[in-house]
């Protein structure tokens, strides 16, 4: 008899390891949980991120979600493949990404696609390039609210939202506003972050207003902070990690009820002495920019220690007497999940314990067709 915990899959024999799996009954407890958590749906506005395929976003269409983020061209034309109503490219487009973010919008004339811009020289160039094209592009101003990566700081920006109204090509908006920086485990710490940038941003929202703009979007914040702004009115939200969930936000933001939907399935291929175990499980196959120790745990061998790991390998502690065999499954929680989605072509999908199909992780590719 199989014991049947939430993970087990029932005919591993026929999967070959390492491999992505992702257990489709959670994902939909997953969006359910997030559309919960909000009053409002057209105030949700995913990042893509974590999944980059195109049938979970099907599932959260289904659930009444149209407005989506990416950070890639790649990300949008997956969006736009699957009938993404709303896509906004959470990145300010220059050079060769510009004019693939304009084919995009040419091609896919059905979604309404959006970008960034932090500084006046990329806005006339986006701009200018529009104008060669007959497009007008959607805009918001992305601020720079402490994560010190891209943006223009929100006392500045005033400047900059006037002299976008100007160009031609260019619509804007709204502002973006994204608090990466913010990810302490304890919700009043990050309740307290959030609250030393977010008054800067309504601050600069009313101010354009008092200068006779139509009021502008907010667009704020991720998965840690999500809660928070949740339930402030009229913020659209970009919460991402949510749907499959991993080790490292399952011990971070316990308040937040996401189940981990998504695990790396690897196998035991040597035991190189009397205490030690090596799996297929290298730096290929699971996100490692983290410390050895803070990689990956696994589901039905909670007290394995790693030692080491490359490219195909990665060796751990078993203890002396472990019962562990050539050829034994492993269940592993990645800690990161989103850039170990990224490692791997296809998720092989889990319903009641059996294999059910797969996903295609298209939008890892740099290039789908633009």
């Amino acid at each position: 008899m199989i014991d049947k915990k939430w993970f087990t899959i029932i005919n591993t024999d026929v999967i070959d390891t390492p491999a992505l799996v992702v257990y489709t009954e959670r994902v939909q407890k997953n969006i359910n949980t997030l559309t919960g958590m909000i009053d409002n749906l057209a105030r949700l506005r995913p990042h893509i991120k974590t999944i980059k395929s195109a049938e979970p976003v099907k599932l959260m269409m289904a659930a009444g979600i149209s407005k989506f983020k990416c950070a890639t061209i790649a990300e949008a034309e997956m969006l736009a493949i699957a009938q993404a109503p709303d896509v906004l490219l959470a990145y300010q487009p220059t050079g060769p990404k510009l004019i693939r973010f304009l084919k995009l919008i040419e091609k896919y004339s059905s979604t309404k696609f959006s970008c960034l811009i932090d500084n006046e020289n990329t806005a006339r160039l986006i701009s200018e390039a529009a104008n060669q094209t007959g497009i007008a592009i959607k805009v918001y101003i992305d601020l720079n609210v402490g994560m010190n990566r891209t943006g223009i700081l929100p006392e500045k920006a005033l400047s900059l939202y006037k002299a976008s109204t100007q160009l031609n090509g260019i619509a804007i908006i709204g502002l973006h506003a994204y608090d990466g920086h913010i990810h302490d485990s304890s919700l009043i710490t990050r309740t307290a972050q959030l609250g030393e940038y977010f008054d800067s941003v309504i601050n600069l929202q009313q101010e354009i207003v008092r200068q006779g703009f139509p009021e502008p979007i907010i667009i704020a914040g991720g998965s840690p902070t999500f809660p928070i702004l949740a339930a402030k009115p009229n913020i659209e939200c970009s919460p991402g990690t949510f749907i499959y969930w991993d080790k490292g936000y399952q011990e971070a933001f316990a308040e937040q009820n996401f189940e981990p939907a998504a695990l790396v399935l690897t196998r035991v291929i040597s035991l190189p002495d009397s205490t030690k175990i090596c799996l297929d499980l290298g730096h290929k196959s699971i996100a490692s920019e983290k410390e050895l120790n803070k990689r990956v745990c696994f589901f039905n061998a909670e007290n394995l220690i790693p030692v080491s790991q490359s490219e195909e390998h990665l060796v751990l502690e078993a203890g002396e007497n472990h019962q562990f065999k050539v050829g034994d499954i492993l269940y592993g929680l990645p800690f990161h999940i989103c850039p170990t989605v990224a490692l791997y072509e296809r998720a092989i999908t889990i319903h009641n314990h059996e294999i059910a199909g797969e996903w295609k992780t298209i939008a890892r590719d740099r290039k789908i067709t633009i």
